[in-house]
């Protein structure tokens, strides 16, 4: 987080009461969303409510100790963050500490009240290439120089958004390569503004872009249920809800390790320590499948885990939708992960609720579909003030309370995604992972990206997946059938359709996370395998009409082949359904 220096900071405000984590002070001097310093320990927070010559703030730290009377002093800034080198490969906390940094301050895991560090490191030098020379004209936010930020990822030096008004330019006067800090000036303009690597920007503030678009392109997860039938494009939107145990986070774990998007940004926003520990422990350790280096290089964790304090919950989705966006301006494609949003919605309820407001639906505060759109409306697909095309896809955790979707955060999430992807408990408990739901979940996507997929993968990809769907809308229908009457009272045809659907859900939609091959599907072994699946659907429906009995065609020895199709190496995988294929057309033609 950005640092106010010395002659910005200044006593002037008396603490008048505390509750929690909201403290009011009287007689300070600062606005909206400033930055301040609270008690003799100058613990940070921000100014969230002023009313006369009251002002309400709310603190990111534990207040036990903190007692009125005690100052509090303003920077007269926003809470903002540190953008510049150095962000990925860095794991920070909800208002953007870097942790590791904060722990040899501590020489401990648990962290003293008011310590603080810059989110940079503003000693460390980075090699700075120009992009550009002196005497070139240059409009804000165009890319000037190069650092490389980690072995994966080239960071773009830009003119902050904030240097320039809207359609100004101005001249380079003096551009230098060669080892910098990021607060030394790496250029200057003619207008006098002196550029260096570090920019700040206050985190509430969505970063300007010249265009939103509609999006195209898929975010391709190597998830089949996901990619088959609920795809979700580059700068969009999705929920997967979902009750305790079901795997959200694996899920979004996978999303993260395996997407195709450039920097991923990974916010652990209220959920238990031991699966923060899992996530910091497991990233540095993989590799990226795109480039081989370690995960960590494309990557940015924001760890506020349940026992840290729920103000500073309430601030880390702001701040790592502000650091995704900073990456999208360099024109890279940005996966943002945040688990779960319904611990931040309830770091929201408790402020609210120390501030006295009208609560809302279960508590929580009435203005709560409208801080949820503004953060996913951050999301998109855009073309940047600097004419380069980047995106930020925003995908949330959320954890209704047994597994109730018709709870406040459940449903206010619901009409503003346009992907859904609902976890079942049943499913997780039948061990079928990922356990989305096919019948509850949906993507508005699915149209719009379907003209991508069937020139990248197959002419055929949209009537294959409709084909899946109506076989697995068909096996809903019967399965209510078959709990009364069994599966054998129904007629051949459907017993067989209950069969290749079987084979849908088994072959298709479950996927092992843990296996080394399964973990990840390309859209062309995805699409392999349901054509598997098809072709054993014709070729049985056709020995059925020939008068082969059902028993006969569920027991020939290739179909259960089927299922070794995941965990087949992509590169073998089309030879192998291949030859699954040419085995059930044989097997089944023998029998008639």
């Amino acid at each position: 987080m950005s640092q106010a220096t010395e002659s910005d900071v200044r006593e002037d405000g008396v603490i008048e009461s505390v509750s929690g984590p909201v403290v009011t002070a009287v007689d300070l001097d600062a606005r909206m969303n400033d930055v301040v310093y609270v008690g003799h320990e100058g613990l940070m927070g921000e100014v969230i409510e002023i009313e006369g010559n009251i002002t309400t703030i709310q603190v990111y730290e534990e207040t036990s100790g903190v007692s009125p009377g005690q100052p509090v002093e303003s920077t007269g800034a926003p809470l903002s963050v540190d953008l510049g080198p150095g962000v990925l490969d860095t794991i920070y906390d909800g208002v953007q500490r870097p942790l590791d940094v904060l722990e040899d301050k501590m020489d401990s895991a648990f962290l003293d009240r008011g310590v603080d560090s810059p989110g940079i490191d503003l000693e460390k030098s980075w090699e700075f290439t120009p992009e550009l020379e002196e005497g070139d004209e240059v409009t804000r936010g165009e890319v000037i120089g190069i650092v490389p930020e980690t072995e994966s990822i080239d960071h773009k030096v830009m003119v902050p958004p904030d240097a320039l008004e809207e359609g100004e330019t101005a001249e380079i006067v003096s551009i230098e390569s060669g080892n910098f800090t990021v607060e030394q000036p790496v250029a200057e303009l003619d207008t006098g503004e002196e550029i260096s690597m570090r920019q700040e920007w206050p985190v509430r503030k969505q970063r300007p872009a010249a265009e939103k678009y509609t999006p195209k392109k898929p975010l391709v997860s190597g998830q089949r249920i996901l990619d088959g039938l609920f795809p979700i494009a580059k700068g969009g939107t999705a929920a997967i809800p979902g009750p305790f145990g079901s795997g959200k986070t694996v899920a979004q774990q996978s999303l993260a390790k395996f997407a195709d998007a450039d920097i991923v940004v990974y916010i652990g926003c209220g959920e238990r320590g031991n699966e923060m520990t899992e996530v910091i422990d497991d990233f540095p350790e993989l590799p990226d499948p795109q480039t081989g280096n370690p995960l960590m290089a494309r990557t940015c964790l924001i760890a506020n885990t349940s026992n840290m304090p729920v103000a500073a919950r309430e601030s880390c989705i702001y701040t790592g939708i502000t650091i995704a966006e900073y990456y999208r301006d360099m024109g890279y494609d940005v996966a943002l992960m945040a688990d779960s949003t319904s611990r931040w919605a309830e770091a929201m309820r408790e402020i609210s609720s120390r501030l006295e407001e009208m609560p809302g639906e279960e508590g929580y505060p009435a203005y709560l579909a409208a801080r949820l759109a503004e953060f996913y409306e951050r999301a998109g697909y855009y073309q940047t003030i600097n004419g380069k095309e980047g995106s930020v896809t925003a995908i949330g955790a959320v954890s209704p309370p047994g597994g109730d979707f018709s709870e406040p955060v459940t449903q206010n999430t619901l009409r503003i995604v346009k992907a859904f992807w609902a976890l079942d408990s049943d499913l997780a408990e039948r061990r079928h992972f990922p356990a989305i739901n096919w019948n509850d979940s949906y993507s508005l996507y699915r149209d719009q990206l379907d003209e991508w997929f069937e020139s990248n993968v197959d002419q055929e990809w949209s009537s294959q997946r409709q084909w899946a769907i109506d076989v697995l809308d068909e096996e809903s229908e019967l399965q209510e059938i078959v709990q009364l009457v069994g599966k054998d009272a129904l007629p051949d045809d459907q017993q067989l359709t209950l069969e290749v659907a079987r084979y849908l859900r088994e072959a298709w939609l479950q996927q092992n996370a843990l296996h080394g091959v399964d973990r990840y599907s390309p859209p062309e072994k995805t699409f392999r395998i349901l054509q598997g699946i098809k072709t054993f659907n014709d070729e049985a429906f056709e020995a059925l009409e020939a008068g082969v009995p059902v028993d006969e065609i569920q027991n020939i020895d290739a179909t259960p082949q089927l299922n070794r199709i995941g965990t087949t190496p992509d590169d073998e995988a089309d030879e192998f359904v291949s030859g699954i294929e040419e085995d059930i057309t044989e097997q089944l033609r023998e029998l008639y």
